[in-house]
């Protein structure tokens, strides 16, 4: 009998160390992290790249992603505890501070460093210049929000008056804009890949400007957060500031074509070689972040184009509703 334990003991160890390893990964369930996104589009290809590699769940991290159309109901899923995470324009942040929010919304991952909407016009013109916009109808985004303002703010670097030298049109919902223009509304219109790509290929008109160059280097889109969310989960802030980090870099080393087959899970009713030429046209201009950090003179871009459009009641420092340590902390560690 004692002859037959000794020949049973070590395999009784060995199922006992395993029991003791399966009950301790039962026990680390990952974290479930609610995302709302203002839109599906390329534009934010580093956030499909994250969830497509399994960036997130290396971070142990099970993220839930969804689609809010809009800056404003985004918001107000951020601030009503539906999502925990909203990635929008960082402006959205500025009016909710703005309106004195006890927890105000903070700001702690760069996504996006440039406008993402293209000068497109009816008429192809491969010598294009500013001034051939004066007199024309011009469609363009929804007051208030990053596209119009960063467009306004172009314009006027241009020497365009947006109220005498063109007829300006905003009155047509975000979602609406690209088949007022495909019916005939409009000389240019002001838009995002994809549809710039999809347009030019059917042949309606030409790409002839980007508003994301002409406007700069600003934080315009980010993921953000409430304050309070922040304050209690910080260890579950900084996984996913490094699983964003760990895509931008992907995103940076990678061709438009690796870009397009990681994301085309999120554009299963798009033409691939529509996802490549938008995503192309973003990195050829340094539209996608290669880390989350907003930096000083990017913000006080941002603030200099809501200030034209009359959107800024004060001049809000970074620091008030920028988080960087978060972004700091993964651009250092990941590799």
């Amino acid at each position: 009998m004692k002859y037959k334990l000794k020949l049973l003991l070590p395999f009784l160890i060995i199922l006992l160390s395993l029991s003791v390893i399966a009950g301790c990964g039962g026990s680390s369930a990952a974290v479930k992290v609610k995302i709302g996104e203002v839109t599906r589009s390329v534009f934010y290809a580093p956030e499909y790249v994250a969830l497509s590699q399994g960036f997130f769940k290396d971070e142990g991290l099970d993220v839930e992603l969804q689609t809010i159309p809009g800056g404003d109901k985004t918001m107000t899923a951020l601030l009503s505890g539906a999502i925990d995470v909203a990635l929008v324009g960082s402006e959205t942040s500025i009016y909710v501070y703005q309106q004195g929010a006890d927890d105000p919304v903070i700001n702690f991952a760069q996504l996006t460093q440039r406008d993402g909407t293209f000068l497109f016009a009816r008429t192809p013109d491969n010598h294009f210049t500013w001034d051939k916009v004066k007199g024309s109808t011009f469609l363009g985004q929804r007051q208030g929000g990053m596209p119009q303002m960063a467009g306004a703010f172009t314009l006027k670097n241009k020497g365009i008056d947006t109220a005498k030298d063109i007829k300006l049109i905003q009155n047509i919902d975000f979602a609406n804009i690209a088949g007022a223009f495909a019916s005939g509304t409009g000389d240019y219109v002001q838009l995002f890949e994809p549809q710039a790509s999809i347009f030019e290929k059917e042949g309606r008109g030409q790409v002839v400007a980007s508003f994301g160059v002409e406007s700069g280097y600003l934080p315009y889109t980010v993921f953000m957060a409430k304050q309070s969310y922040i304050g209690k989960n910080k260890e579950t802030v900084q996984k996913f500031t490094n699983a964003i980090q760990r895509a931008q870099l992907w995103v940076k080393a990678h061709s438009a074509e690796e870009i397009a087959d990681a994301v085309m899970p999120y554009f299963d009713k798009t033409d691939r070689s529509i996802v490549v030429s938008a995503i192309s046209r973003y990195k050829e201009q340094d539209t996608y972040a290669v880390n989350p950090v907003i930096d000083d003179k990017e913000w006080n871009n941002l603030l200099d184009v809501i200030d034209y459009a009359g959107e800024l009641k004060e001049r809000i420092p970074a620091g008030t509703i920028v988080d960087n340590s978060f972004a700091q902390q993964a651009e250092s560690s990941v590799k």
